[in-house]
Formats: C-alpha cells, sequence, structure tokens
C-alpha cells in the first residue's frame, strides 16, 4: 500500500454534523472514531463535553464547529462560541467565514473575523481550520486571498467546506461539490508550509482519501470513516497475501 493504515486514519476528522444527530449516533460516532483511530471527531458545540468524555484516554482529539454552517454569527459570538468549546474539551476548532463579507469584498472585516477565534483558540492551545465554503465562492482570486489573509492570521488550517454547502441552481435544484482537486490544489499552493489543507465534502471511498493525500492535504471530514479504513484492511491483507 502506499501509506500506511496511521498515516491515512490519523487525517480523517470523524464528522458528526448532521441536522439530525441524537445523542445515540454521537456516542455510535465517537466509538467508531476510538476504534480506527482517526485524527478527531468534528461535532457541534453543544455535544463536546460529552464527547470529551467518551474519548477520554483514546488519543481521537475533540474538534468544534463555529459559526456553522452558515458563518453568519457576529465574531464575537465565534470567538465566545470557541472559549465555550475549548473549555468543554476541544483542542481543534472549524470555523467557518463570513462568506457575505467575502463575496463583498469586506476583507478588513473578514481578517478580524478569523483573527479573534485564531487568537481565542490559540490561548486555549487549540488549533484552527477554517472553512472557506467553495461552492459560493464564484472564482479562484476569492479562495487565493483567503488563503492568504488566514496566514497574516495566525490560522493553522485551511479547509474547503463545511459539508452543507448546497447551491441552488437555475432548475432550482440544490447540488454541491464539496473538496474539488482544483480546489486543493490551489489553497496548498497559495498557503505556506506552516498552513495545513483540510478537504471536506465528496471524499467517500479509500481512493478518493489517498487522492486527495497525495494533493497534499494534512486532514480530511468524513462520514464514511469505517468504509474506507475497512476497505484499507482488505486491500493491505490482500496485498500481503500475494507477496
Amino acid at each position: 500500500m502506499k501509506y500506511t493504515y496511521d498515516e491515512l486514519a490519523r487525517m480523517i476528522d470523524h464528522s458528526l454534523l448532521h441536522p439530525t444527530m441524537t445523542d445515540q449516533d454521537l456516542e455510535t460516532g465517537c466509538k467508531v472514531a476510538a476504534k480506527y483511530r482517526v485524527a478527531s471527531v468534528c461535532i457541534k458545540p453543544y455535544a463536546v463535553k460529552r464527547a470529551a468524555q467518551l474519548l477520554q484516554g483514546s488519543g481521537v482529539k475533540v474538534g468544534a464547529v463555529v459559526g456553522f454552517p452558515h458563518g453568519g454569527s457576529s465574531t464575537e459570538v465565534k470567538r465566545y462560541e470557541t472559549e465555550r468549546a475549548c473549555r468543554d474539551g476541544a483542542s481543534e476548532i472549524d470555523m467557518v467565514i463570513n462568506i457575505g463579507k467575502a463575496l463583498s469584498g469586506d476583507w478588513k472585516y473578514v481578517a478580524q473575523d478569523i483573527g479573534a477565534v485564531v487568537r481565542e483558540a490559540h490561548q486555549h492551545q487549540a488549533i484552527v481550520k477554517v472553512i472557506f465554503e467553495n461552492d459560493f465562492l464564484p472564482n479562484d482570486k476569492i479562495k487565493i486571498k483567503l488563503c492568504r489573509l488566514c496566514e497574516k492570521a495566525g490560522a493553522d488550517f485551511v479547509k474547503t467546506s463545511t459539508g452543507y454547502g448546497f447551491v441552488k441552481g437555475a432548475d432550482g435544484k440544490y447540488s454541491y461539490q464539496g473538496a474539488t482537486e482544483a480546489d486543493l490544489k490551489l489553497m496548498r499552493a497559495h498557503c505556506s508550509s506552516q498552513v495545513q489543507v483540510k478537504a471536506a465534502g465528496g471524499v467517500r471511498d479509500l481512493d478518493a482519501l489517498i487522492r486527495v493525500r497525495d494533493l497534499g492535504t494534512a486532514r480530511c471530514g468524513a462520514t464514511a470513516t469505517a468504509t474506507m479504513l475497512e476497505e484499507y484492511k482488505r486491500r493491505a491483507k490482500a496485498e500481503k497475501k500475494g507477496s
């Protein structure tokens, strides 16, 4: 196999963000994350304390979303969400930018928004992944500008998507691309090695996980964790048997 099990498993932020997630779903999801030894769970703020209890001693980190999913909370609310999540046990924060402000070109606001979350998180030794929601951004120029702002603000990661950025088409139907190869290449090219890239949305099988790893992606948000890592085990076993 091209990568070891741990190299791929430790890329995964197991996503537990669906609007219908129940308490039982949370507990089951945390068990999955611990079983497969992934990097983290990515969860809603109210669930951080419980997830931290469930994952204590497992080596799996707890990550919380902030301003999720549309980024429309005020900066102070995002800062407080960050503080509260960190005090409850989160060591990773995935924040959504104010998408409308980015589209308006109000870069001062966007920079201050990101900076407030980064400063708060870093006070608690937590890392920050900044979500662009690329499906809503009409050109690469905006994405490149966001990469530069994130780097200047001290963000640890730039991230493609929330997984919930559905775009309404002319026919009235909603579609979603998520982490595209073009966006991952662009984001990796316009951040220094100090800032990592996270793919989110559309990575549902082992080949897709390997592909985003090849593109220089350090983390990947996923719900299909068990499917991908069981497939890894199957292929590794077959490879060993054939050698």
